[in-house]
């Protein structure tokens, strides 16, 4: 598979085009034309480049990528250490943040939903990546977090009332506490995302309504691993997931 064709047919699959993101997605660091193991992570931190190296990977796929809004952009210290890597053993990066988030099935908010017994129907917020729903079965705030430290392996942050029944609900995950007040205005009893700011505990107090900070890098596992998966189903590829801890 030509690293180009893989980018795309995942460009067109993801729709990148409909969005207005902070980095470039697609391919941000041009590897080897061929690609036959293609590695996946969250980030694509210095760790999960050792990991490719060592796996001899084509190529890596992540969510968080390179070249964000506003970031200082000389080629020095960490960032000179990660391509430097990358250029030397030619392994090409690939990296989608809003459009995998956003998409149906494969999307960081859809995988989430599978992982917690989640039902969406209808989205809102900005390029519509808050999904709105609700559990599969009746749980209270406090139910649908030990749930999702079950699931996730890390306890999450709750605001709120934990006998509060949740009936509607909003997520959105990674750094989405923003939301907050949209998952509000739609009428939901609780918010799940990855982080959480100050704001969020007097909204969720005097607004009673639950908030879930199930962190960051936890809240957005599953994504990068159903495209990869997707990708490895169609064009014959092998694939791997690394997973790196990460406390936030």
């Amino acid at each position: 598979m030509l690293l180009r064709e893989l980018e795309n047919y995942t460009g067109q699959l993801l729709a990148i085009d409909r969005f207005r993101d902070y980095a470039p997605n697609g391919v941000q660091v041009e590897g080897r034309s061929e690609v036959k193991r293609l590695l996946c992570g969250v980030t694509a931190s210095e760790a999960l480049i050792d990991a490719a190296i060592s796996w001899q990977a084509d190529a890596i796929l992540v969510h968080h990528g390179y070249f964000w809004k506003n970031e200082d952009a000389r080629i020095v210290g960490m960032k000179k250490r990660r391509l430097a890597k990358l250029l030397q053993n030619d392994i090409g990066l690939l990296a989608y943040h809003l459009p995998l988030d956003a998409h149906p099935e494969l999307g960081n908010n859809a995988q989430l939903a599978v992982q917690l017994g989640l039902q969406g129907d209808s989205r809102a917020g900005e390029q519509d990546l808050l999904w709105l729903g609700s559990p599969d079965v009746p749980l209270t705030l406090g139910e649908l977090a030990a749930r999702a430290e079950r699931v996730l392996a890390r306890k999450p942050v709750l605001l709120g009332d934990a006998s509060k029944r949740v009936n509607r609900l909003g997520w959105c995950t990674g750094g989405a506490q923003g939301y907050f007040d949209v998952a509000i205005a739609h009428g939901c009893d609780a918010y799940l995302t990855g982080e959480v700011s100050e704001q969020n505990y007097h909204a969720a107090q005097e607004q009673g309504v639950g908030f879930l900070a199930l962190g960051h890098h936890a809240s957005e596992r599953y994504g990068v691993q159903a495209l990869a998966a997707h990708l490895a189903g169609k064009f014959e590829l092998e694939w791997r997931y690394t997973e790196l801890a990460n406390p936030v």
